[in-house]
């Protein structure tokens, strides 16, 4: 009979107890709160014409007005030369790409393999290569194609971009990591700061590209984009000059000194030092599009370059690669390509970048004006092809020249297209909901606490209650 009657107490008492804190969990006030939202990511490939590299982006999955707020996660430099460079060697593109694709394994959680996008994308090396062996340059891209969905990521395509599509981009790029479109304030938002953008140029090793957002009537269509980031709409204008790269470009003043000169086996070149030799074959300069040879040629004839070191000469040479013969438009850059006047500021990336770095670092003048820039040039015996191109071509004088601003990298970001079609490119992959989970407040929290120590208290005072009578029931 008594152990009965103590069950029944502890049974009494461990009911009041879970009444009483289910009632409290109905009534005491509680919040919603915000599960951080996990990570998305996703892998673009920059096939340029002298390298390929890896970038891993990521960005909290809910998004911010349909775009991910995209930061760079890592980078890899392929091995080799860019993707044209294996053109004819069977296998040879898609090795180059594994070593940077095996980091894109570990680095990226396993969980998200599959819902990461892969992008490759072949800029003006590819875009030669398409047009002087089509069907290699089609080989090419199905290979890297092929290789890409052997790994477990989202395969979304290799292509070759426009030179439109790499100008515009960068200009993406440039101005997202100044904080053109968003900014992060102080209480922890993503804010529209109301800033004007800034204008993009690259100068690649096949192409060179220039983009700024222009109030004019671009007479052009052509160099007309229209981008919506961010819940915004921007009109810009964008130009690329194939051949124009720094690499295609040194090559097309060879041709033209050996066409000036009038000799396969020789020339003496303006724009290198003194003392400089360099023996090369002649198909290396006219085995591209770049360059039309009117004569026959044997590709497999050495030319022996001797510098000379003529700032004047070299000045006069490099001049003449570009074209002012016509303009149908209100105005021209070169070679016929309308644009409309520069306004604003500017970011020079990639080789533009590279150059300003060594003519300062070589010559010890900083250059900040274009008095500068040619005072460095002298110094260094050498006339830039970048000297040219941006001085009397897009129209930088010394009025606009300090308001170019040389960079590689903002932060710990690599400035150039693939960042912009990253973020492009998000407006495509679907958001995550933020998920929702109720929470209590750390008052009621405490409040709990105190409670459920109270009611403890006096569980285990029936308890023991019960225990001794239980006792003296025995002892009668």
């Amino acid at each position: 009979m008594g152990n009965q009657k103590q069950c029944q107490i502890i049974t009494a008492t461990a009911a009041l107890f879970l009444a009483v804190i289910g009632i409290l969990l109905l009534v005491v006030p509680n919040n919603d709160i915000k599960q951080p939202p996990e990570f998305m990511y996703g892998i673009v490939l920059d096939a340029g014409s002298s390298h390929t590299a890896m970038f891993i982006y990521k960005w909290p999955a809910d998004k911010k007005n349909g775009t991910g707020i995209v930061s760079q996660h890592s980078e890899c430099k392929a091995l080799g030369g860019g993707i044209s460079s294996y053109a004819g060697v069977r296998g040879g593109a898609a090795r180059s790409l594994e070593e940077c694709m095996d980091k894109a394994l570990k680095e990226i959680p396993k969980s998200r393999h599959k819902l990461t996008p892969v992008y490759l994308g072949a800029t003006a090396g590819m875009r030669l290569l398409n047009i002087s062996k089509p069907k290699e340059s089609d080989e090419v891209l199905k290979e890297v194609g092929d290789k890409l969905k052997t790994y477990p990521f989202s395969f979304k395509g290799a292509t070759i971009l426009s030179g439109q599509e790499e100008g515009a981009y960068g200009w993406v790029t440039v101005n997202y990591l100044l904080e053109k479109f968003i900014k992060y304030g102080f209480v922890g938002q993503w804010l529209s700061p109301g800033r004007d953008t800034v204008g993009a140029l690259d100068l690649g090793g096949a192409s060179t590209q220039i983009t700024f957002v222009t109030k004019q009537t671009v007479e052009n269509k052509d160099n007309l984009m229209k981008l919506r980031l961010y819940g915004q709409e921007y009109k810009i204008y964008t130009q690329s000059f194939l051949c124009y790269g720094r690499d295609q470009v040194l090559l097309k003043l060879l041709a033209h000194l050996i066409t000036t000169q009038g000799s396969d086996s020789s020339i003496v070149h303006p724009c290198y030092p003194a003392d400089y030799n360099h023996s090369m074959k002649l198909g290396t300069v006219f085995d591209t599009p770049c360059n039309k040879r009117q004569t026959p040629y044997k590709s497999d004839d050495n030319l022996q370059i001797k510098g000379t070191g003529n700032y004047n000469q070299c000045m006069g040479n490099v001049s003449g690669l570009f074209s002012f013969d016509h303009c149908s438009y209100s105005k021209c850059s070169f070679d016929g390509v309308f644009q409309p006047n520069i306004t604003g500021n500017f970011m020079a990336f990639s080789a533009f970048f590279y150059t300003h770095s060594f003519l300062q670092k070589v010559a010890g003048i900083p250059i900040t004006s274009t008095a500068g820039l040619e005072d460095a040039v002298r110094v260094v015996c050498n006339m830039s092809f970048q000297e040219v191109l941006l001085v009397n071509r897009y129209g930088f004088n010394d009025r606009f020249f300090p308001q170019i601003s040389f960079q590689n990298k903002v932060g710990d970001t690599t400035v150039g297209w693939s960042l912009g079609y990253m973020l492009n490119s998000s407006n495509l992959v679907p958001a995550e909901s933020v998920l929702l989970r109720k929470a209590l407040s750390s008052g009621s929290w405490n409040f709990l606490i105190l409670l459920f120590s109270g009611l403890l208290i006096m569980a285990l005072f029936f308890l023991l209650r019960a225990i001794c009578k239980k006792k003296n029931d025995n002892v009668i």
